[in-house]
């Protein structure tokens, strides 16, 4: 694709240096040090992978209707051989679904011991018969790579405790703790795009720690922009968000107090966190860049893709993507200073999946202006649908829309009540024909909701498919 080559080598070891300058003052190497032996250092082809979609790290996560189900997103990147995890079961049907109508292997299903949360499947995988089985299978395997959906801390431990006890090589496919907080603190990522490219490439921002401070840069932002929002720092898909219009808060006095006051309250803000303050543009393209970045030496960061963002609300939030169809000029711009800061990422000692939220203000086919938002450092609503396809289409990626599916009316259905009546509209692998690609469906009885990628002969039959199609084969 023609953004593989859009990097000068000025602007690549410019953006290095910056990344480099970043991690001496936040003293990496030294944070990094406990980390070495299991960090992804060497090819790990050959060498079967345990596949973790672990989010209990991420604030408010558990508001999210099924989330407890999305573990489950970990046996669409996995295949034979290789194992994936969860703490709870597999939705009636859908190994059967994955191995003969989406072809993706056999691979093992470990579930572990439940713990007080039941998103929190690595800490699940610390004791009993789960960590007798992982230290087998290395022990069998001469080693594991671990790839957890993000590189928190007891994902480590676990891939530590294996390591152990198997006295085998392991490796884990994801940023050690000190460089996934980077990469997902929105303060500090913030500091990082400054140095890469500049203050102008980012949403007017200010951070503070305490009250007042807080209150202060939200005024000072409302007196120039007709709205303006409040982030928490470690929040995903809009979660730690909250958005106010200028005009009502310094219209009556107290009310800008009241409204920060209540959102670190809502929010249940600690002490002393950073808190960002931001001008909220008026616009409502948000692109989203997914990056593949491989450890330091092993090769540049590649840009795999670029998408707009599906959100819902005035604080935006996620629920599909699509491909972008913005101006060539555009997409230019947004994988070119993609593609810088993750480079900054690499040097910081960032490995395994990432993306970057953007917005693009202006006109987009004549004068326009992109600006990060934030990074995502772990896989996430875009690149797991992303990837999926890639496993499944022989080629390019066809014109496609993924998005999460909620109809009530579904609440109480079987999966394999959904397969029937969709029949032939479900796509196969082994004959690249049908159209809807079924995933993460742990959250379809209790909730009605599953994820659906939806596959066109263009991007227009492609949002057809999900928008029609898909509730008529339904009879929704």
């Amino acid at each position: 694709m023609y953004w593989e080559h859009l990097l000068s080598v000025p602007d690549l070891a410019h953006a290095r240096q910056a990344g480099r300058d970043l991690a001496l003052e936040l003293d990496l190497r030294r944070k990094l040090r406990p980390f070495e032996p299991l960090r992804w250092s060497t090819p790990h082809v050959g060498r079967p992978s345990v596949q973790i979609d672990d989010v209990s790290a991420i604030p408010f996560v558990a508001d999210v209707a099924g989330v407890e189900e999305y573990q489950h997103r970990a046996r669409v990147r996995s295949g034979d051989l290789d194992t994936f995890v969860t703490v709870t079961q597999a939705a009636e049907g859908y190994e059967d679904y994955c191995r003969e109508v989406l072809s993706i292997g056999a691979p093992h299903h470990l579930i572990a011991e439940p713990t007080d949360s039941p998103s929190a499947v690595a800490r699940g995988c610390l004791k009993g018969r789960a960590l007798q089985r992982l230290v087998e299978t290395a022990t069998d395997q001469n080693g594991l790579t671990f790839h957890p959906y993000m590189g928190i801390e007891e994902v480590w431990e676990l891939a530590a405790r294996v390591a152990t006890d198997s006295r085998t090589p392991v490796q884990v496919v994801a940023p050690p703790p000190p460089v996934t907080w980077v990469a997902n603190d929105k303060a500090l990522f913030k500091d990082l795009v400054e140095r890469v490219l500049g203050p102008e490439w980012l949403v007017e921002t200010r951070v503070s720690s305490d009250p007042e401070g807080i209150k202060a840069d939200l005024r000072n932002l409302a007196e120039r922009h007709p709205r303006v929002g409040l982030k928490r720092t470690r929040c995903a898909s809009a979660m730690g968000n909250e958005v106010f219009s200028s005009a009502e808060l310094l219209g009556e006095p107290h009310v800008l107090g009241k409204s920060v006051d209540e959102f670190l309250s809502r929010t249940e803000w600690p002490n002393g966190e950073d808190v960002l303050s931001v001008a909220w543009l008026d616009t409502r393209i948000s692109p989203s860049t997914q990056l593949w970045i491989p450890p330091l030496g092993l090769g540049d960061p590649r840009l795999d893709g670029i998408y707009e963002q599906i959100l819902e609300g005035e604080e935006g939030l996620f629920v599909g993507s699509r491909p972008s169809a913005l101006p060539d000029a555009v997409n230019r711009v947004l994988g070119t200073t993609a593609l810088h800061v993750a480079a900054a990422l690499q040097e910081l000692g960032y490995a395994g999946r990432c993306s970057f939220d953007h917005l693009v203000t202006g006109e987009p086919e004549d004068e326009f202006h992109t600006v990060f938002t934030e990074c995502n450092g772990r896989w996430g609503g875009t690149s797991t649908p992303m990837s999926l396809l890639d496993r499944l289409v022989n080629g390019p990626r066809p014109p496609y829309r993924a998005q999460d599916v909620v109809f009530p009316s579904m609440v109480g259905a079987r999966l394999e009540d959904l397969l029937g009546s969709l029949g032939d509209s479900l796509y196969r692998t082994a004959t690249g024909t049908g159209r809807f690609v079924l995933y993460n469906v742990g959250p379809l009885e209790e909730h009605g909701k599953l994820d659906v990628i939806s596959i066109g002969v263009n991007q227009e039959d492609a949002e057809e498919g999900l928008i029609e199609a898909l509730p008529k084969a339904l009879q929704l």
